[in-house]
C-alpha cells in the first residue's frame, strides 16, 4: 500500500503529489481499472458545474495534480469523476457497532490483485478542512476514512441502475470526511448534496450514532439499528425495501449476500462479544465467508481497516486480514 501525507492548500497538494508522480517516471494519463471513452469525459463534463457549485476545493486540488503531472485535466476529470457511475468491479463490506463500552467502524475493501500496488493510505491536512486518514483504490476520492473529530465513513459499491452528474461514493466520502463531525451533520450534507452513483455510506461517530446510507441520484434511505440491536451492516447490495428495484441480479457481485449474511449472523449471535477483536475476526472470515478468496482468479480483500472510536484508535492490515495482521496506525491524533 502507498502512503502519501497531503498538506497546505488543496491546489499546492495536488501539484506536489502529481509532480513526485512526474519525477518518478509516472504518468496519469490513462486509467489500468477501465477505458475513457468520450461517454465518460461527457458525463465528467456536467459533473463538473457541481462540483464547482458544492465542493469546489476539490476541482482546485484536481487541477493542481494535472499541472504536477503535466496532464490534461479533462483527463483527471473523465478518470475521477465517472468513476462508479458505469460498471466497476471493487467490492466491499462494511459494518459498525455502538455499545456503552465499544464505538467501532469495519471495512474490508475487496479488489483486482493485479492493482494491489497502487492503493493508497493518505494522511491529509489541508487548509480550512477537517484532517483524516483515508484509503483508496484510486486517488482524490477516498473509499473509507475516520477524521480529526472521530467521524468515520466507508461506502461499499453497488451497481448503478442510473447516473445523474454530481459526486460520486469515493467524493461523497471524502467530502464529508472533510466538512462534517457528527453522523447526523454527514446526513444533512448527504441530503442536499446531488448524488451521481449507487452506493451504501456506513457512518459512525464518537457519539455512537450509527447508519448505513443506501442511496443513488434518486432515493436517499437511512437504515439504523433496529430495535433490540446495536449494529448496522452493508455489502454491494441495496437491502432496505425501499431500495429493491435499484437491485441488478445479473452482475458477480463477489458473493455480496453471502458476506452480509455472515456479518448479521455474527452480530446477531454474539451480542455480548462486540469488541475490537471480535471485530477483526468478522473481517478475518472466523465467522464465515468475508475474504476467502482465490486470488488466482484476480481477486482479494486488498486491505481491512478498523475505527475504534471510543479508544481514538486506528487498525488497518494492508492485505487480506486472513492472512495478515492488523498493526495500530497512530498518525492522526483524534479529538
Amino acid at each position: 500500500m502507498y502512503h502519501r501525507r497531503f498538506k497546505g492548500t488543496h491546489y499546492d497538494a495536488g501539484y506536489k503529489w502529481g509532480n513526485l508522480l512526474l519525477k518518478k517516471g509516472k504518468k496519469l494519463d490513462y486509467c489500468p481499472a477501465f477505458a475513457l471513452t468520450e461517454e465518460r469525459y461527457a458525463f465528467a463534463n456536467e459533473c463538473t458545474i457541481e462540483y464547482q457549485k458544492y465542493f469546489p476545493e476539490i476541482l482546485e486540488e484536481i487541477q493542481g495534480i494535472a499541472d504536477g503531472n503535466k496532464v490534461p485535466v479533462e483527463t483527471l476529470h473523465a478518470l475521477l469523476f465517472s468513476m462508479y457511475c458505469f460498471e466497476l468491479n471493487n467490492k466491499c463490506t462494511c459494518f459498525a457497532f455502538s455499545t456503552k463500552d465499544e464505538i467501532v467502524f469495519a471495512r474490508n475493501s475487496d479488489f483486482l490483485v493485479s492493482l494491489e500496488n497502487l492503493y493508497m493510505n493518505c494522511l491529509y491536512h489541508l487548509k480550512d478542512s477537517y484532517s483524516f486518514n483515508g484509503n483508496t483504490t484510486a486517488f482524490v476520492q477516498m473509499e473509507d476514512g475516520v477524521n480529526r473529530h472521530g467521524l468515520a465513513v466507508g461506502i461499499t459499491f453497488v451497481y448503478p441502475h442510473l447516473r445523474k452528474p454530481g459526486l460520486n461514493a469515493g467524493m461523497l466520502t471524502r467530502y464529508l470526511l472533510e466538512k462534517c463531525r457528527t453522523t447526523n451533520e454527514a446526513l444533512a450534507a448527504l441530503h442536499q448534496l446531488p448524488i451521481a452513483s449507487a452506493q451504501t455510506l456506513t457512518i459512525a461517530d464518537k457519539s455512537g450514532e450509527i447508519v448505513v446510507v443506501e442511496c443513488n441520484p434518486r432515493v436517499i434511505e437511512v437504515i439504523r439499528p433496529r430495535n433490540g440491536e446495536q449494529f448496522v451492516a452493508t455489502a454491494n447490495n441495496f437491502n432496505s425495501e425501499k431500495m429493491q428495484d435499484y437491485q441488478n441480479p445479473e452482475i458477480d457481485d463477489w458473493r455480496s449476500s453471502e458476506r452480509y449474511q455472515t456479518v448479521r449472523t455474527a452480530l446477531e449471535q454474539n451480542k455480548d462479544g462486540y469488541t475490537i477483536k471480535f471485530a477483526q475476526e468478522v473481517l478475518s472470515g472466523k465467522y464465515g465467508f468475508m475474504c476467502q478468496y482465490n486470488r488466482k482468479q484476480g481477486a482479494d480483500t486488498v486491505w481491512s481497516v478498523l475505527y475504534d472510536l471510543k479508544r481514538k484508535q486506528v487498525w488497518r492490515v494492508e492485505g487480506n486480514p486472513a492472512r495478515k495482521s492488523f498493526k495500530e496506525d497512530s498518525r492522526l491524533k483524534l479529538d
